[in-house]
């Protein structure tokens, strides 16, 4: 069964507009704090695929003056997190487990991750992997992740 969730929910009610998306945003930063560091903007969100993006600002580059990788780190979780809690089917809750990240190019541009619902087999207990990829403004990919993801059937 799958009901809409209220990040969903919410999302086709504000996401149309550039200050819905904003607020969106600011919502899921509040709901989790430590995102807040990225400065995130959510540019699609629907059951299967979240694409999130994040500005090359000094606060999130390192000495080299790219984008950190655990800056990207964090976006490939937000991602990965947020399609969780907006696609996943209604008895299933999850939490991540771990991730395996690849760092592709450096990253000289704002970003924009995309995590795409990977196939749910509803009511086992298991792991699955949530891949996020990361691209730069040049449509170059910089970072792809895999969002190691536990799955197991909601106490009734």
């Amino acid at each position: 069964m799958h009901q809409k969730s209220l990040p969903l929910k919410t999302w086709e009610k504000i996401g149309h507009n550039a200050l819905g998306r904003w607020l969106f945003a600011k919502t899921v930063c509040w709901r989790v704090p430590y995102f807040s560091s990225i400065s995130p903007s959510f540019v699609k969100y629907n059951k299967t695929e979240v694409v999130v993006g994040m500005k090359k600002k000094k606060k999130v580059t390192n000495h080299l003056g790219t984008i950190h990788v655990i800056a990207i780190a964090n976006l490939c979780e937000l991602a990965a997190g947020t399609l969780m809690e907006g696609g996943l089917i209604s008895s299933m809750r999850w939490i991540p487990k771990g991730m395996n990240i690849r760092y592709i190019a450096k990253a000289n541009s704002n970003l924009k991750a995309t995590a795409t619902m990977p196939l749910i087999q509803e009511g086992v207990v298991n792991d699955v992997i949530v891949p996020v990829s990361v691209i730069d403004e040049d449509g170059i990919e910089v970072v792809r992740a895999d969002i190691i993801m536990y799955l197991t059937p909601k106490k009734k």
